[in-house]
């Protein structure tokens, strides 16, 4: 185990987030700013077709768009089908490897193509089925922005009043310490999980995995949450290595949102919910990808 190289790989995966941290938190600062947390109205307007441009958007293969819906959903910025619905189209560094292995075209755009629909299903039905709930339990739809309670929670003093400063110091500086928060958070919970896979062994976690057919879509779904980038990278390799079926590397890759769900459980507090959406996560791409199989789905 090279300490030195688990740091280095640490240090790369936490600093590649940092624009998309900085970006975010420009936008949730500007949205307060402007509304002045009187607006649950744009929630209710990308409440529509949040999930379709959710689904887009987390297809590409980064998994800085996860970080950044997560601060989205902690702020209220977008709905919890919105989330979902990124969560399970992002691909972290499933397109690198293909591309890599030399992986055709096609058959890359299909499993592309196919995490970003069922995230977009998926994303559709829990925001219909969230709104109904809440009309008939004579809720309100939607909550109002709490981007001024995450910057409470970040003890970060954004909204103290400093008169001799403008507005867009005070948005600028808001961004850039929450960006800091956030990078170092990242940075020590990557450090943990590298640690822990070195010492677990990739190998030890690719034979637990074909233990059975059916066990092995809940392995690939629990090694899917891992937030860190070296599980889609095991769940891949063993696809390409014909050890796992497609339907098993779905159920690993469509749970897997990268670093979402830590930054997740950092920035929103209410903790009961963050665990239900690990849950919905989990049961989604678990029965998605045991689906796959069942209905013989080939690429």
């Amino acid at each position: 185990m090279d300490i030195l190289e688990i740091i280095q790989d640490a240090v790369l995966d936490s600093v590649k987030l940092i624009p998309f941290l900085f970006i975010t938190y420009l936008i949730m600062e500007y949205i307060e700013t402007k509304t002045e947390g009187h607006t649950s109205n744009i929630i209710q307007k990308s409440e529509r077709f949040g999930p379709l441009f959710g689904g887009i958007i987390g297809a590409f293969p980064q998994c800085g768009f996860s970080a950044a819906a997560s601060n989205f959903y902690a702020g209220r910025v977008i709905t919890i089908g919105t989330l979902i619905a990124i969560y399970l189209s992002t691909s972290d560094e499933m397109l690198p490897i293909f591309i890599s292995e030399h992986m055709p075209v096609d058959q890359m755009l299909k499993i592309i193509g196919m995490k970003a629909v069922i995230g977009i299903i998926a994303g559709f039905i829990i925001d219909i089925v969230v709104h109904k709930y809440h009309i008939a339990h004579h809720q309100k739809p939607v909550d109002d922005l709490k981007i001024e309670e995450l910057c409470e929670h970040e003890h970060c003093h954004c909204h103290d009043d400093h008169s001799h400063e403008s507005v867009i110091y005070n948005t600028v500086k808001s961004a850039f310490v929450h960006t800091l928060h956030i990078f170092m958070f990242i940075f020590i919970f990557t450090l943990i999980c590298n640690f822990v896979i070195a010492i677990i062994g990739e190998d030890n976690l690719q034979a637990f995995m074909q233990t059975s057919p059916v066990l092995s879509h809940i392995v690939a779904g629990l090694i899917g949450l891992i937030p860190n980038c070296a599980a889609s990278v095991i769940i891949t390799e063993l696809y390409l290595d014909g050890l796992i079926t497609l339907g098993c590397m779905m159920s690993g890759l469509l749970v897997g949102a990268g670093v979402g769900l830590a930054i997740l459980f950092r920035v929103n507090s209410n903790k009961k919910e963050n665990l239900n959406i690990v849950l919905l996560l989990f049961i989604i791409g678990v029965i998605c990808g045991f689906a796959i199989d069942a209905l013989g789905i080939a690429i």
